[in-house]
């Protein structure tokens, strides 16, 4: 199944909402796009894989010359990238002419947004379809051995109607046949597939298949009292760098199929929001990011049915619980918001949270007293933990801590 075409990013109603004029490349609309990035160097076609629609506000474009823009261009195509789209209208006044003519020489898809629209509202949109679409188009897959089970975990994970002696029937097609008492976990996983599959080999038995999109397995977890944990634990030992993983919860192989099917889909939506929400800490090391339903329990509670269809209720959350805190942020680009959240993640524990952090205990106390003092409140309060626990993720969920939405506040606050 091929991955969603440049033609049918352009169509997606956020980017739509920029007003996209295509200026070149007619004819390479149909190519895949493989991610979305934002980036303001110029010289940076070198980080790209291949298959990206790229970004910009075009603010590095000022000042450089007729020889380094059409460097840019090319260097882009050789890279294999999918299209370049540029916000004129702002910070660079019009297009310039040897962007367009190189991109035209070389029938490379340049796209003119000619309206405002934060890119990390692009991004988020159009990566979350990628991934969707990735995830969905499971019609052929990628391991040819394991056609049975790869057809098994399809149905499963999409919720399709089946009934217990068809699922045991078509698990023991597949060499898979759990006995009593046997627990099992579902594992989604983005990135090189071939990777991927040798992390869930080493993990143990099981089902798995590669899709376009993604990898999906059922496996047995190794031995320990929390399966969940040590599923986790086995794939940061055996995943290389550049997966995501995403754990589901544990269920009882002989429970029934609709257990299986509720642990694949908790793995698959917490490969989405993994894939297409900043985190709340940062990572550890260069190795793969391994997470799990339960980690992110919370974003999952907030964006049933998806960000975008909870983004307005969610950012009336943040505004009401938070409202403080964003306005002071807004003018001063501290960073409270994301203290708060840290902090209440980790049981209010101050040597924990200025770990996380990077900093030292005593900023650490100055930043708590200051959302003390701005939202009136104590962040130890039983009573409020949830709440502000709730609304502290949702403002991470929906982007409420970007540049964009920094000047929006700031904007009201200066009218207040």
């Amino acid at each position: 199944m091929p991955a969603l075409t440049l033609r049918e990013i352009l169509a997606l109603d956020v980017v739509a909402d920029a007003s996209p004029e295509l200026l070149a490349g007619e004819g390479a609309v149909d190519r895949p796009v493989r991610w979305v990035h934002s980036s303001e160097v110029y010289e940076g076609a070198g980080f790209l894989d291949g298959g990206e629609l790229l970004l910009t506000n075009g603010f590095a474009f000022l000042g450089a010359d007729e020889g380094a823009l059409r460097r840019y261009v090319r260097e882009l195509a050789a890279r294999g990238v999918a299209g370049l789209a540029v916000e004129v209208g702002r910070s660079l006044e019009r297009m310039p002419e040897d962007v367009v003519a190189a991109a035209r020489e070389l029938g490379f898809p340049l796209v003119a947004l000619r309206r405002v629209v934060p890119f990390v509202r692009i991004a988020e949109a159009a990566n979350r379809a990628i991934v969707t679409h990735g995830i969905a188009a499971r019609a052929v897959p990628v391991v040819r051995a394991v056609d049975h089970g790869a057809a098994l975990l399809a149905d499963l994970a999409d919720g399709q109607a089946l009934n217990q002696p068809e699922v045991a029937a078509r698990s023991a097609l597949a060499g898979f046949r759990p006995g009593p008492g046997v627990r099992l976990v579902g594992v989604s996983v983005h990135g090189p597939q071939a990777a991927a599959l040798r992390a869930l080999v080493a993990v143990g038995g099981g089902l798995r298949a590669a899709f376009p999109g993604d990898v999906l397995a059922l496996v047995v977890p190794p031995p320990g009292r929390d399966a969940v944990r040590a599923v986790q634990d086995a794939l940061r030992a055996a995943a290389e760098p550049g997966l995501t993983v995403a754990v589901g919860h544990a269920v009882a192989a002989d429970d029934g199929w609709l257990r299986w099917s509720d642990t694949l889909r908790a793995a698959r939506t917490t490969l989405e929001l993994a894939l297409t929400v900043p985190a709340a800490e940062p990572a550890y090391g260069e190795g793969p990011l391994v997470t799990s339903s339960r980690a992110l329990a919370l974003e999952r509670e907030l964006t049933r049915g998806g960000v975008e269809a909870n983004r307005d209720r969610l950012a009336r959350l943040v505004e009401h619980v938070l409202g403080p805190l964003l306005a002071w942020e807004a003018v001063h680009g501290s960073d409270l918001v994301r203290t708060l959240e840290v902090h209440l993640r980790h049981g209010c524990s101050p040597t924990r949270t200025a770990a996380l952090l990077h900093i030292g205990r005593q900023s650490l106390y100055q930043r708590l007293e200051r959302i003390e003092s701005l939202l009136g409140v104590e962040v130890g309060d039983p009573e409020l933990l949830g709440e502000l626990l709730a609304a502290a993720c949702a403002a991470r969920v929906v982007g409420v801590q970007s540049s964009s939405a920094r000047q929006i506040l700031s904007g009201r606050v200066r009218a207040a």
